[in-house]
């Protein structure tokens, strides 16, 4: 390869980098975002008198499979019976 080659591949490869890291710093600058305004969200939900705690829980489950979730409450349910609460 001659210099020439040599520069331009080097200019693709840094153009290339730059544009992976500004592309990462927007995704991050909208993650943050979107962060506050879950925030807001939750203030608003709690101002509200709901308890935030808890809608946290629902939403996680929510995000996982009906039959795991149903699996992990049987097994809770049998170990509160074994402790007879």
């Amino acid at each position: 390869m001659d210099e020439h080659s040599t520069d331009a591949t080097y200019r693709v490869t840094a153009d290339e980098l730059r544009s992976f890291i500004e592309r990462i710093e927007r995704l991050e600058a909208e993650k943050k975002d979107i962060a506050d305004q879950q925030k807001e969200v939750m203030a608003e939900a709690k101002a509200r008198g709901y308890d935030t705690k808890v809608m946290r829980k629902i939403i996680a489950l929510r995000k996982r499979d009906k039959d795991e979730i149903a699996e992990e409450e049987a097994v809770l349910e049998l170990y509160k019976e074994a402790l007879g609460m």
